[in-house]
């Protein structure tokens, strides 16, 4: 899943779209680590700012947890 799938309020989008190629793009587990836990941060300020639904921020955990997950395994060879 990616987050583009989800339908996300419009200042959210961004900064969503930031932490992704964070992730996606990151050069070490160490760099991985740090976007994934920025990431599951944010949604986590959302839903607890009740920002989104909690519907919105599974999605949004479930995308970034499978974006780091994947990317673990390219940089893992």
């Amino acid at each position: 899943m990616s987050i583009e799938q989800i339908n996300l309020p419009k200042g959210v989008g961004p900064q969503a779209d930031k932490l992704w190629d964070a992730i996606t793009q990151a050069a070490a587990a160490a760099d991985l680590n740090r976007a994934a836990g920025k990431a599951e941060g944010f949604v986590l300020g959302l839903e607890s700012a009740k920002a989104i639904k909690s519907q919105v921020a599974e999605a949004l955990y479930v995308a970034f947890d499978d974006a780091a997950s994947q990317r673990m395994r390219e940089l893992a060879g």
